[in-house]
C-alpha cells in the first residue's frame, strides 16, 4: 500500500492537501466560533518573520526549530495585537491590521538584507506550490517520502490529540469563559496553545500550499461547517469532509484546467461554502424561504380555522362560513381562498359541500388552541394570535 502511495504523485498531491486542510480545520474551529479567525491570516503572514530569524539564528530552513520560531512568532502576533487592544485605543480588527503588516515587513526586509541567496522567500511562504510535494522528500528505511507528508501528517496528529484530551475543556472554554475561569480551567492559556499549534500548523503547511492560501483551510471548512449543523463534534466531520473533497476536486479541476492546485483547492472550499449557505438544511437560504413559505401557508390554513370556527353555531354562520365570505372579510382573492380551502381539506380540518364550509373536529381543535392557549383565558383575536 505504501508502495502504491509513493509511485502515485496525484495521490499524494491530494493528500497532503487534505492534511492540510484537516489539520487546519481542526484549529479553524474554535477560531471561527469564538470569533477570532482572523487571527489566522494574521499568523499566516507574520511567521515570515519567526522563519528569517530562525534561520539567522541557526541556518536551518526546515525541521522543528522553524515550526517552532514560526510559532512563537504567531503567538507574539496574538500578544501585540491584546496589549494595542487593552489600551483601548483601537478595536482588535483595527489591532490585527497594524501588527501583522509590522511583522510581516520586518521579516521581507530581513530576508532581503541577509538572505538573499537562501531559498526563503516571500512567494514560497504566502503561495507555496503543492503540485511539486513530491520533489522534496526524506529517506525512511527503503522508502523516500514527501516531507510535506510527513510534517502535515505530524501536525494533523498533534492537533487532533489536543483536541481530543481538551474537548471538553475547550468547549466550554469557547462558549462561556467566564465558567470555564470560575472552574479553574485557565481558557487563555487554552488559546494560546491552540494559537501556537495554528502558527506550528501554518508553518508546515507553507511548503504545499502556502500561507495565504493555509487561511482559507482554516476559516472556510470550518465556517461551512457552521452552516451544516449546531453540533460541535459535527463540525469537525464536517470539516474534515470539506477539506478532503476540496483536496480531491479542487486537484482534479487544476489538471483539467491547467491551473495553479493550490488554488483551485481554495477555490473549493469556497463552492462548497456557497453551497452551504444556498442549500443547508438549516441556515440555507433555500431552506429558510421553504420555512418561510411553510409558515405562510400555515398561517393562512389557521386563519381559515378561526374564522369558521368564531361563526360557528352563529345566526351568521350560513353567510360567513362560506367561501365568498373570505374575499370580503379576510380579503383574500379567490384564487387564494381557493387553495387555502383545499389544503385545509387535505389536512383534515374542514370540509365542503358547494360554498358552505364546516369544521372538522381537527379543525376545531386548531382554532381553539390558537383562541384559548393552554385552556385559560378569553379567547383571542386573529391580529393578536397571527401577532
Amino acid at each position: 500500500m505504501l508502495d502504491a502511495l509513493l509511485d502515485n504523485v496525484p495521490l499524494q498531491i491530494m493528500l497532503v492537501g487534505a492534511l492540510v486542510g484537516i489539520a487546519s480545520s481542526l484549529v479553524g474551529t474554535f477560531l471561527v466560533l469564538r470569533g477570532t479567525s482572523m487571527l489566522s491570516d494574521a499568523i499566516g503572514h507574520s511567521i515570515v518573520f519567526g522563519i528569517v530569524v530562525v534561520w539567522l539564528l541557526t541556518h536551518q530552513q526546515s525541521g522543528p526549530l522553524q515550526i517552532l520560531g514560526a510559532a512563537l512568532t504567531g503567538v507574539l502576533t496574538v500578544f501585540l495585537t491584546e496589549l494595542l487592544v487593552r489600551t483601548r485605543r483601537v478595536k482588535e480588527d483595527a489591532a490585527i491590521g497594524l501588527v501583522f503588516p509590522v511583522l510581516f515587513s520586518i521579516g521581507v526586509l530581513l530576508l532581503n538584507l541577509y538572505a538573499r541567496d537562501v531559498h526563503i522567500d516571500t512567494h514560497t511562504v504566502l503561495l507555496g506550490e503543492i503540485g511539486f510535494v513530491w520533489l522534496d522528500t526524506v529517506t525512511l528505511g527503503d522508502y523516500r517520502i514527501p516531507q510535506s507528508l510527513l510534517s502535515m501528517g505530524a501536525m494533523t496528529l498533534l492537533n487532533g490529540a489536543f483536541v481530543t484530551l481538551f474537548y471538553k475543556e475547550l468547549k466550554l472554554a469557547t462558549f462561556d469563559e467566564a465558567l470555564a475561569k470560575a472552574l479553574g480551567l485557565a481558557p487563555g492559556l487554552l488559546f494560546y496553545v491552540l494559537l501556537l499549534l495554528t502558527s506550528g500548523t501554518a508553518v508546515a503547511a507553507f511548503d504545499a500550499v502556502g500561507a495565504v492560501l493555509f487561511v482559507a483551510f482554516v476559516i472556510v471548512p470550518p465556517a461551512t461547517a457552521y452552516l451544516l449543523t449546531d453540533r460541535l463534534w459535527l463540525m469537525f466531520l464536517y470539516g474534515m469532509a470539506v477539506s478532503i473533497a476540496s483536496s480531491v476536486s479542487g486537484y482534479t479541476l487544476a489538471v483539467v484546467w491547467n491551473v495553479s492546485i493550490g488554488g483551485m483547492m481554495a477555490v473549493m472550499t469556497g463552492v462548497f461554502l456557497l453551497l452551504a449557505f444556498l442549500a443547508g438544511p438549516r441556515y440555507g437560504i433555500v431552506a429558510q424561504w421553504l420555512r418561510r413559505r411553510g409558515q405562510h401557508r400555515l398561517n393562512e390554513i389557521r386563519t381559515l380555522a378561526v374564522h369558521l370556527y368564531n361563526h360557528e353555531a352563529s345566526p351568521e354562520q350560513s353567510e360567513e362560513n362560506v367561501t365568498r365570505a373570505l374575499r370580503e372579510h379576510l380579503h383574500w382573492d379567490d384564487t387564494k381562498a381557493q387553495r387555502v380551502v383545499e389544503r385545509s381539506c387535505e389536512r383534515h380540518l374542514i370540509v365542503r359541500a358547494g360554498e358552505s364550509l364546516r369544521l372538522l373536529p381537527a379543525g376545531r381543535e386548531l382554532a381553539r388552541e390558537i383562541l384559548e392557549p393552554g385552556g385559560r383565558g378569553e379567547p383571542r383575536s386573529v391580529s393578536e394570535t397571527l401577532g
